[in-house]
Parts: structure tokens; sequence; C-alpha cells
């Protein structure tokens, strides 16, 4: 199989170097380089929220030890706290992009709550959706909802009371435990955390796990991608553009029937556009 050389190195290096020395850290440095940044905007719920995520060591310690776990022991993706942050970013991104087209989230439709409950569930479920990692890698999803659940309690105490505090966690373990590779969704809202699990993947940080120096098409795929753009859709709400530097494949994951995805192929060899890609919940 012919390969050029920048997509043969990427495949014999998965992980992004810096999450490479995030692992070699101590503990202490590790949690001391953590903070999340998320556009916030009026949403006074989703404020208070990050800013007791950002002086929450606990959390931070189950990243710095699923990133180990990934990285260091495993060598698959990266799994720092750089990849919550991204998908956080994300996922805030793709639900706000939904409802200014019209799509009512699950927590405004099912709830009578609101636009900013649910970018407060969406947002609990990206930092937390991958936290069982710090346990292991197989059956993760399920280890991060015991941990969870009672960090979510917390972490919203003073911004929910109940009964609604519950709806907020339990749609948010919804979400995390949808995002797994079999994961059916129920809701938009943890389709949209399933999605921007998925779409971390712009140049060197596909989602895509494949073995160090293992030749496949996914690897193939992952190394090809070189940026994700989402914007407004011309048919659909959200359009997501991927751009790949080789026509070796695409992975996909996603939001029917708002969604639509294209590749881009774009190489001194190949300019032309792959066919449109539906994303299926």
């Amino acid at each position: 199989m012919a390969i050029d050389k920048e997509t043969a190195e990427r495949i014999d290096q998965p992980v992004p170097a810096e999450a490479e020395r995030e692992a070699r850290l101590t503990p202490a440095e590790a949690v001391e380089r953590m903070r999340i940044n998320v556009p916030v905007r009026g949403n006074r719920k989703l404020r208070t929220l990050i800013e007791r995520v950002n002086t929450d060591a606990q959390l931070k310690g189950w990243w710095h030890v699923s990133n180990v776990n990934a990285v260091a022991r495993m060598e698959i993706n990266d799994h720092s706290w750089v990849h919550i942050q991204i998908v956080a970013n994300i996922a805030l991104k793709l639900l706000r992009q939904l409802t200014k087209h019209g799509v009512e989230p699950a927590m405004v439709r099912d709830y009578s709550m609101t636009s900013d409950d649910a970018e407060v569930v969406v947002t609990l479920a990206a930092l937390m959706h991958c936290i069982g990692m710090s346990i292991h890698r197989h059956g993760h999803e399920d280890f991060s909802l015991f941990l969870a659940e009672p960090k979510m309690r917390e972490l919203l105490t003073g911004i929910y009371d109940e009964p609604e505090r519950t709806v907020v966690v339990s749609e948010a373990l919804q979400a995390i435990i949808s995002h797994r590779a079999d994961g059916e969704p129920l809701t938009t809202d943890a389709g949209i955390v399933r999605v921007a699990d998925a779409l971390d993947m712009a140049k060197g940080r596909s989602r895509i796990g494949f073995e160090r120096g293992r030749v496949s098409m996914h690897s193939l795929s992952a190394a090809a991608i070189e940026d994700v753009t989402i914007t407004d859709g011309e048919e659909r709400p959200v359009l997501i553009e991927i751009r790949m530097n080789n026509s070796s494949g695409l992975f996909q994951s996603g939001l029917e029937p708002y969604v639509e995805v294209v590749a881009h192929i774009d190489t001194e060899t190949e300019q032309r556009l792959v066919p449109m890609y539906r994303l299926e919940v």
C-alpha cells in the first residue's frame, strides 16, 4: 500500500507530542496546567459550572490518569484535558448552530427548561465523557457513569435545586453512555456529545484509535485528516467540512437529519470532492 511520507509519519506517531508530554508530568504539574475555556456568553449557569470545574483537582486528576492510560500505556489517541476542552467547545458550537436554526434541544422540548440548561447538559457530558479511562479503556463509558454522577451533583449544587438537578445529571449521563461505539442517543443533546467527541480529528488528533506503526484503512483515514470546520449548512442546519490530504477514508458519526458532512481531498495529485456523507445517529 503506497502512502505519502507525511501520512506514514502520522501513523507511526498517532499521539500528539503535547499529549505525550502531559502524560509524563507529575500529577501536581499536570493539574496545574489545566484550564477549561469555553464561550459561556450570557449563560450564568454555565459560567459558574466552568469556574467550579477549573478549581476541581479531582476531576483534573481523572483527566490526567485517563491520558496516562491512553498515551503512555496504550499508545492510542489523546485523552488529555486538551481533548476534553476541544470536545466541550465543539459540543457547544453544534448545539448553538442547531438552536440557531430552530432545532429544539431535548431540555426545552421534554422538560420546558431552557437552551441555557441544554448547554449545561452537553458541557457536563463533554467534560466527563471519558473519565472512565482513568480506570480502563475497556468499558470506560460505563465507568464514567459512576464516577461522574456524584461529581455532577457536587458541581451543580446551588446552580440547580431538585428535581431539576436530577434531570440535568440524568440527561448528561445519557449523553456519556451514548458516545460508545454501539451507543444509541435518545436525544439531540446526547447525539451532539457523540459527534463532538468524534470531531476532535484535526491534524494529528483523530479519534480513530490505531496502533503505532500499523497501517490499515483506519490509520490511513485518521492520518489523512487535516482540518475540520463547522458552519451553517445549505440543506441542513449544520455543515461539517473535513479537509483531507488523501482519499483513504473517513470516520463518521452523527446527528441525522440535521447535519451534512463533506470531505474535501486537497493535495497536489488529488483535488476533488468526495461524495457527501450523511451522518447517522
